[in-house]
């Protein structure tokens, strides 16, 4: 029982740890060539998005639209690769909700 509670103890460090890496941690997903970039923080707030006026166009706002979102599924799909690189050893292979 006492080693149990070693390895939870242990896991528990391991988890902080990783989760104070993520926190300072921030990745950038981009768009259209860098047109459109997007930051997060690896444990998933946005920080920033930055768009070139170059793409501005008032008559196809949609590719604008599409550009943006395309520029945060890049940074969330970076911050879930990070998340889980950082988690994974800390967890032992157990998936924790939110990470």
């Amino acid at each position: 029982m006492q080693q149990i509670m070693k390895q939870a103890q242990k896991m528990q460090q391991q988890v902080a740890q990783a989760q104070a890496e993520l926190a300072e941690a921030e990745l950038t997903g981009t768009a259209g060539g860098g047109l459109v970039t997007a930051v997060i923080t690896g444990l998933g707030e946005f920080k920033s998005v930055k768009i070139d006026p170059k793409v501005v166009d008032a008559d196809d706002i949609e590719t604008l639209e599409d550009l943006v979102l395309a520029a945060i599924h890049n940074a969330a799909e970076a911050q879930r690769e990070l998340a889980e690189q950082k988690m994974g050893p800390a967890t032992g292979g157990f998936n924790l909700p939110g990470f």
